[in-house]
């Protein structure tokens, strides 16, 4: 079924170089806005502002809606979708690991970064200072230093009252060697037999534990970091061409289809946010 093209303001991106730990993205018609399983590096937390939505984390399916909080501590994989056509809006925060691991300290939950165990909150307070940190961070109006003041506020209120767990779930070493390679060398051909041997597993093997564990294929990791790799040569001003080159994608129009799968917009729209504190963009 075709949908009815956005107004203008239906899908806005916001960031600004004086604060580089966030970034934030606003939906205000989310039934063209659909991805694919996918995980990040950083820490997500956003808020459904009207409607549902199917929500997965990492194997947990539940239906959200407005009022809802959702909560994706980094490497979890994830995907909030449309329901059957229905509108729905939301708003997002991607918090820098690096800056929520220093709310934490400051806080005394020490010096390692602690994942959240929830995955939804239906907490109204926290809601609503979302809602309102958006609002500051995309008024013009606003100077740096009350833009910086309300992002620590919301930090120090998240941090008070969804606690963060004390369990750790990370996946075996041998596994966590594997993922290692992935990141840093996801821009070239890696093949089965490569990973399977540094996680000292047979192939079968490998590709069952890393699916247990990371929640995705090895080959859906590998595809995923490379997302993460040209976002972030994108936020730079490179041409989609050399992105996608640089990234280990074969052709421009590979890396398009795939970006647009976990980005839930195309690499145009998304680079289009660096040239201006925030963008608009009508997908």
């Amino acid at each position: 079924m075709s949908h009815p093209r956005g107004t203008p303001d239906s899908h806005r991106f916001w960031r600004d170089p004086e604060l580089p730990f966030i970034e934030a993205r606003s939906v205000q018609d989310g039934r063209r806005v659909c991805y694919d399983k996918h995980s990040h590096a950083h820490f997500s937390i956003g808020a459904i502002t009207g409607g549902h939505s199917h929500y997965l984390n990492q194997r947990s399916w539940q239906s959200v809606g407005s009022g809802t909080l959702v909560l994706m501590n980094p490497e979890e994989v994830h995907a909030c979708n449309p329901v059957s056509d229905q509108p729905w809006s939301y708003l997002m925060f991607y918090l820098d690991l690096d800056w929520l691991r220093g709310q934490q300290q400051d806080a005394g939950l020490g010096s390692e970064f602690r994942p959240f165990d929830m995955t939804a909150s239906r907490d109204p307070l926290l809601y609503s200072l979302l809602a309102s940190l958006y609002r500051t961070l995309v008024d013009s109006s606003q100077d740096t230093l009350a833009k910086q003041v309300a992002c620590h506020g919301f930090g120090h209120q998240l941090l008070h009252r969804l606690t963060p767990a004390k369990w750790d779930d990370r996946p075996p070493p041998r596994l966590q060697r594997a993922a290692e390679l992935m990141q840093d060398d996801c821009a070239n051909a890696l093949s089965l037999q490569q990973l399977s041997a540094v996680a000292e597993l047979s192939p079968s093997h490998f590709v069952r534990a890393f699916n247990r564990h990371y929640g995705m294929t090895p080959h859906a990791y590998l595809l995923n970091q490379r997302i993460r790799h040209a976002r972030m040569l994108l936020q730079r001003g490179q041409s989609l061409a050399d992105v996608a080159l640089a990234s280990g994608f074969a052709d421009q129009a590979h890396f398009q289809r795939q970006f647009k799968r976990l980005v839930a917009a195309t690499p145009g729209q998304y680079r289009a946010q660096m040239s201006r504190q925030d963008v608009h963009c009508d997908e």
